[in-house]
């Protein structure tokens, strides 16, 4: 009799749809509620923006969307090809390049290369980041493309691919051109944070002074703040009459990096001094605190599974930026399943973290996921876990 009860409550058990909890909303992590870019910031130029690298979040802006002349900041993307052909092995930066005769004939900042003169990829693109080289820039593009103006087609469309919808460039440099060649704060701040997200364009963005030609050509860095400002990583400056003094400015501290977007300056001082404000200003409001448990996840109990509980992790490892005085007051809650039913699939919802402040008002939500699957007992299994139970 006690062998057909319990045979009995196996099968009630194995029926479809039962289950001890109600399941949560599967979905990604999200912030709440968005932060605002609402401060007034003493500026003197006028557009900027100011973006958070890791989290994209927007802490400033100003005419971020007026398209806007960018002078040698288009070489941001520039150099994100470059980086992202290196990366993908489509370049050696050690291979040698051939500079064309439109690459020697290249105007404004350069290194004066001569037609036929070979130059390692290398040398070009510290040229590039370091002294803005409109004749390196050119040398680069022709390599990776055939062409300056099939490489301006990749430009356009890698744009397109990062939603830099104001964007129309015409050239690789950045130089006057008779055609559309536009842009915008916020469309520099999307390029910008895709080129540092290569932690190895710092080793060209953050020279000071160098030289190339085997140490017989000099350069120097057009960004002052690479000088001047702590923690400063790159990105790039420009000038021409039309653009006056823009740069896209990136600094670094405490694993923390944000992007400052300063176009159209009357003066080189007024870009560098309006891009230190908004660093500045990022610095002191705002930091990333991790958006994960502080202690260990306790293991959700799964019924008629091959293993008596599923551990839910975090679904991912984000970390979320906050003001300073919000994360002080930071408070974590964990809500997980009381129990389940097998099977468990891995990466299967089990609960949420929930991030609030101090005054209570929910900041984040993570979803808590199972670490490995928990396969449902076959009818075997199940036969005999319940003669190990009478016997």
């Amino acid at each position: 009799m006690k062998r057909l009860i319990c045979l009995g409550l196996a099968l009630l058990l194995l029926a479809p749809g039962a289950r001890a909890w109600e399941e949560f909303d599967e979905g990604p992590w999200e912030a709440v509620p968005a932060l605002q870019a609402v401060e007034d910031l003493p500026l003197t130029v006028p557009s900027a923006v100011l973006m958070e690298k890791e989290t994209g979040e927007v802490l400033y802006e100003l005419n971020v969307h007026e398209r806007m002349a960018p002078a040698s900041v288009t070489k941001v993307m520039t150099m994100l090809l470059v980086m992202e052909a290196a990366e993908a092995g489509r370049l050696d930066l050690e291979e040698e390049v051939t500079a064309s005769a439109h690459a020697a004939e290249m105007g404004g900042s350069q290194i004066f290369l001569k037609e036929g003169e070979r130059m390692t990829a290398r040398e070009l693109l510290k040229s590039v980041a370091v002294a803005s080289a409109n004749d390196a820039a050119v040398a680069l593009a022709e390599h990776l493309a055939g062409s300056e103006e099939a490489f301006v087609a990749r430009m356009n469309a890698r744009a397109a691919e990062l939603g830099m919808v104001d964007t129309v460039f015409a050239n690789c440099t950045g130089l006057p051109t008779e055609g559309e060649h536009l842009t915008t704060a916020y469309d520099i701040a999307l390029m910008s944070r895709e080129l540092i997200r290569h932690e190895a364009i710092k080793e060209f963005t953050t020279i000071w002074t160098d030289t190339v030609r085997d140490g017989a050509f000099g350069i120097a860095n057009t960004n002052k703040l690479i000088r001047f400002y702590e923690g400063a990583t790159g990105l790039k400056t420009g000038f021409t009459a039309e653009a006056m003094y823009c740069v896209a400015a990136t600094a670094e501290r405490d694993g923390v990096e944000y992007i400052a977007v300063v176009l159209h300056g009357e003066t080189s001082a007024a870009r560098f001094e309006s891009a230190k404000v908004l660093l500045n200003y990022a610095f002191a409001e705002y930091t990333l605190v991790s958006a994960l448990p502080d202690e260990a996840l306790p293991p959700v109990p799964v019924e008629l599974g091959e293993a008596d509980a599923a551990q839910p992790i975090p679904a991912e490892s984000p970390r979320l930026l906050l003001r300073r005085a919000e994360a002080a007051g930071l408070t974590k809650e964990t809500e997980l399943a009381e129990s389940l039913t097998a099977p468990v699939a891995a990466g299967q919802e089990l609960g949420r973290l929930i991030l609030r402040a101090a005054s209570g008002e929910e900041l984040a939500s993570v979803p808590l996921v199972a670490a490995a699957p928990v396969p449902r007992l076959s009818w075997w299994q199940l036969f005999l876990r319940c003669l190990r139970a009478l016997g």
